[in-house]
């Protein structure tokens, strides 16, 4: 049996799409991030605060809704930014 003479493969066409759709898709990786982390965090004040203050769970549900308002407002903001 002979042996084929096969050349190595080149990576770069499918490299080059790969980096193209990251780029594409970095501005709602970036608003997604922003949206969970603001609930997560403004969630982790509210708890915080009502450890302190004994108010459960009044401080953790105002962080919540503060939350999901300011992620909503800033993916909204990433969303129609042009």
């Amino acid at each position: 049996m002979a042996k084929k003479n096969r050349e190595p493969k080149s990576y770069a066409p499918s490299v080059k799409s790969m980096q193209e759709n990251v780029t594409r898709a970095a501005p709602a990786m970036a608003a997604s991030y922003g949206l969970v982390g603001s609930i997560f965090l403004f969630a982790a004040i509210g708890y915080g605060l009502d450890r302190w203050r004994g108010t459960s769970p009044w401080f953790l549900l105002a962080g919540l809704v503060l939350g999901v308002v300011i992620g909503f407002y800033e993916l909204i903001k990433a969303t129609y930014r042009k």
